[in-house]
C-alpha cells in the first residue's frame, strides 16, 4: 500500500510529495521515507540526516548546494511550523536553467519535497519556532558547498514574507553574472 503521492512541478525530476496519515485516537503514523515508493525518484540509499530548527518567522536559509563530485539529492519535510521551500535549477544546459519552484510545507500539512541532483535550496520561515528534517544522498563536504544570493534580483525569488533574518554566510553568496552556466552533474 502506497502512502506517498508523488506530484509532479514545473521542473524536471523536482517532486512534492503528500504524505498520507494514518490517524486513530492517539495520534498519527506518517511514512517520511520508503525506498520503493520513491524509486521514480532514484533516490540512492540515504547518507545523511539533518535536523533545524529555526526561531524567528521570515528568516530566510539558503541557497545552498553541493558542488559534483558530492551533488546531492535531498527530501525536505517540515516537522512543525511553516516554510516557503524553494528549489532552483542550476543543472548546466537544463531548458528550466535558474527556474525555481517554491511550495508551502507544513506540519500540518503533510508534504515534502524531494529534490534532486543539481538544485540550490533554501527557505523562509512563514512561522516562529520551524523544525525541518532533511535526508540527504551524501554527506556534506565543506570544500564542495556551493549557494546562491537568496536576494539576488535576477533569481526573482518571490519570498511571502518581508526578510526578518538571514546568516552572514548566505547573504554573501555572490550575485549570479552573466558567466555563471551551472554545474554538470
Amino acid at each position: 500500500m502506497n502512502r506517498l503521492a508523488l506530484l509532479d512541478t514545473p521542473i524536471a525530476g523536482l517532486k512534492v510529495i503528500k504524505r498520507q496519515q494514518l490517524q486513530d485516537s492517539r495520534g498519527f503514523l506518517s511514512r517520511l521515507f520508503c525506498s520503493r515508493e520513491l524509486a521514480s525518484c532514484n533516490w540512492p540509499p540515504i547518507a545523511q540526516i539533518n535536523h533545524t530548527y529555526t526561531a524567528r518567522k521570515g528568516t530566510i536559509r539558503g541557497m545552498h548546494f553541493q558542488n559534483p563530485p558530492f551533488s546531492e539529492k535531498k527530501l525536505i519535510t517540515c516537522l512543525r511550523g511553516e516554510i516557503w521551500d524553494v528549489a532552483i535549477d542550476i543543472r548546466a544546459e537544463s531548458p528550466t536553467f535558474l527556474q525555481w519552484h517554491g511550495v508551502l510545507l507544513s506540519g500540518t500539512n503533510h508534504f515534502s519535497l524531494s529534490i534532486p541532483e543539481g538544485f540550490a535550496h533554501g527557505f523562509q520561515t512563514i512561522t516562529d519556532d520551524v523544525e525541518l528534517l532533511y535526508c540527504h544522498s551524501c554527506e556534506y563536504k565543506t570544500e564542495a558547498e556551493g549557494g546562491l544570493n537568496p536576494q539576488d534580483n535576477k533569481l526573482m525569488i518571490d519570498w511571502p514574507l518581508k526578510v526578518a533574518e538571514i546568516s552572514d554566510r548566505d547573504r554573501a553568496h555572490p550575485l549570479l553574472k552573466d558567466t555563471f552556466k551551472g554545474i554538470k552533474i
